[in-house]
């Protein structure tokens, strides 16, 4: 599933319902923004807090004359990328976390990247000191920056959409609005350079739309709007829009059983 939205929407929040209808979550969290869903599983399920596994992953910034940029190698992305095939690190204190395979993970955990909008700028990050540069002048082809870190996290989309990776999965982006050929303007998942945004959507049989209605309420989306185009796999059973706070697992209700439904997998012994 692909979820967007402009900043402020509640598209993080929102995943409160998922642990509270009995989903195991493990995000990715490139945007340092996971505080407003601590809060809202505190107040709403504290009893499921630990089903809740994340890790942040932002390269540090340094200020220069050219502005802010990365201090030392670029690690996030890489990083971010090898967790997808295994999720294992140490925590500062020295503890070891290992989560194993994900794309194995199964029916009743939800692989969160939070969010695409990051992701991709750490992907740009680490694709800037791959180009050659002039040895007299200093000077790179920014436009193969560009295609490296556009490559890259297309691969990465690819991978976790892709029939092997037999985990559920929510891609949460900004939104970016681009201008077509005919004049109309879009919004798209808002990612690294203006080629790979309309291109991402394609990989989703879901899409849905965070939004804040007058008065303040908050909503997901499910049918396309003027501007942007959303989709999800059983058009006739959706409704055409939940609120947040109950609203994703509404939208996975439709699509598939419960956690607490779900039967395990047996394992028979030789």
């Amino acid at each position: 599933m692909l979820i967007m939205g402009d900043s402020g929407s509640g598209k993080t929040g929102g995943l409160t319902s998922l642990v509270k209808a009995g989903y195991k979550l493990r995000i990715s969290d490139y945007d340092n923004g996971l505080e407003p869903l601590k809060q809202f599983i505190l107040k709403e399920c504290p009893e499921r807090i630990d089903d809740v596994e994340y890790r942040t992953l932002r390269d540090k910034r340094k200020a220069t004359p050219l502005g802010p940029l990365v201090d030392g190698q670029p690690t996030a992305f890489v990083e971010g990328r090898r967790m997808l095939d295994k999720w294992a690190y140490n925590l500062p204190d020295g503890t070891k976390v290992d989560y194993g395979v994900p794309s194995e993970w199964g029916p009743d955990v939800i692989f969160v990247l939070d969010s695409l909008t990051f992701f991709a700028t750490a992907a740009y990050d680490w694709a800037l000191p791959l180009v050659p540069r002039s040895r007299s002048t200093g000077e790179y082809d920014k436009r193969a920056v560009y295609w490296n870190a556009q490559g890259a996290v297309e691969d990465a989309i690819s991978f976790v959409t892709s029939e092997s990776f037999r985990t559920n999965v929510i891609i949460i982006a900004h939104i970016r609005y681009v201008e077509n050929d005919d004049r109309t303007r879009k919004g798209y998942p808002n990612t690294i350079g203006a080629a790979l945004s309309p291109l991402i959507p394609r990989y989703f049989n879901s899409v849905a739309l965070c939004q804040t209605r007058t008065g303040g309420n908050r909503t997901i989306q499910t049918l396309s709007t003027s501007m942007i185009d959303l989709k999800n796999p059983k058009p006739f059973a959706m409704a055409p829009s939940y609120d947040l706070s109950t609203g994703l697992a509404e939208f996975f209700s439709v699509l598939r059983e419960p956690p607490a439904k779900i039967k395990p997998t047996i394992v028979r012994k030789v």
